[in-house]
């Protein structure tokens, strides 16, 4: 294993074959421009087509490409919890695998983090959002829902364009679906939170496998477990005196 990183990218990819190659190329491309030593956390979220067999390839190319592959498939938010927990380095980026997300964004948002005495997590806003008018549609409705009860400001929650400080999000056991609310449990933990515009295109190729589905209830109650963990989570911290 190599020095410890400046920055990690954690990416959730599940049958993402037609992708794979491009994605790995503008990371590479992208995340060079540092100048600092990175690595790419791709996580195989128990793909069925030749995404592990690209991966495998991708090793034998990128130094800074590490693959972990779920034992089954388990959602995106058990992938970034996977990925989040292998993260070495102080600093995590994370993107979507279907390049809707611009990886050559993240240069451009990690300087925030310093910005106005210093952010904790930088979340990208969609504001442009390059879907379909009902996506779009669904899109504001639910992160208006989710802001009434949640009690939140964010525009766009579920965005996977983000930058954390790693301790912001590491040893937050997270629950399925809890990738919409990464803004409201980083808050909770008493971090601050800046939202910024961010390039949204169109998917490369291929087809959404993550997309919104009939998940409506399940949000919902979602939405009410956190918040009611806002209002019941814990903040005090204990020191320990020393012997005279």
């Amino acid at each position: 294993m190599t020095d410890k990183p400046f920055l990690s990218l954690v990416i959730p990819c599940y049958n993402e074959q037609e992708i794979v190659p491009t994605l790995l190329s503008r990371v590479d491309s992208a995340l060079a421009v540092l100048n600092k030593p990175f690595e790419a956390i791709v996580v195989d979220d128990g793909s069925k087509d030749d995404t592990p067999r690209l991966l495998a390839e991708g090793m034998q190319k990128y130094p800074w490409l590490r693959v972990l592959r779920m034992r089954k498939n388990g959602g995106q938010s058990a992938a970034f919890e996977a990925g989040f927990a292998a993260a070495r380095a102080d600093i995590i980026a994370t993107i979507d695998a279907d390049l809707q997300n611009d990886p050559e964004e993240i240069p451009r948002l990690l300087p925030m983090l310093d910005q106005d005495g210093g952010y904790d997590l930088i979340n990208g806003w969609r504001k442009d959002r390059q879907d379909t008018n009902f996506r779009r549609w669904q899109s504001r409705q639910a992160n208006k829902i989710r802001n009434w009860i949640s009690q939140d400001n964010i525009n766009d929650s579920a965005c996977s364009l983000k930058v954390y400080r790693s301790h912001t999000i590491k040893g937050l056991k997270l629950f399925n679906g809890a990738h919409r609310f990464f803004p409201a449990l980083v808050k909770m933990r008493g971090y601050k939170v800046l939202e910024v515009p961010v390039k949204h295109s169109p998917r490369f190729a291929g087809t959404a496998k993550y997309g919104f589905g009939n998940r409506a209830l399940r949000a919902f109650i979602d939405l009410l477990g956190v918040r009611w963990m806002k209002e019941r989570y814990i903040r005090s911290q204990a020191d320990e005196v020393p012997r005279e």
